[in-house]
């Protein structure tokens, strides 16, 4: 879906805001979340916010559920600090983008090791 300047806009700063208030929350199972972006429909209805947590699957899954049970907490943030007539559903979506780039080094350093003599 090709986001136009408007939803961008709202995107940012729906991550600005997000990302503030991730770091508030006092769910233990919230690991160390980074927002990494957040995709607005044209309608303003949907917004999904991109995530990485650092750690193993365990807290990967725990970040997950804090997420989903922080959503109402986190709409109401949004309608607080933005203005529209809508708050959009948050959905929330992990950030596979870290994990593909660690796979990469991984495999350039195998091919490295490979090829010394």
């Amino acid at each position: 879906m090709p986001q136009g300047p408007r939803t961008e806009r709202v995107g940012e700063g729906f991550r600005e805001i997000l990302a503030e208030e991730i770091q508030k929350l006092k769910d233990p199972r919230a690991g160390f979340i980074t927002v990494t972006g957040v995709r607005v429909s044209n309608d303003l209805h949907v917004a999904w916010v991109s995530y990485t947590v650092f750690g193993d699957e365990r807290a990967r899954a725990g970040s997950r559920a804090a997420l989903r049970s922080a959503s109402p907490y986190l709409r109401r943030e949004l309608a607080r600090q933005i203005r529209l007539k809508t708050v959009p559903e948050l959905r929330f979506e992990e950030d596979d983008t870290t994990e593909g780039g660690d796979r990469i080094d991984r495999i350039i350093e195998e091919l490295h090791r490979g090829e010394a003599p």
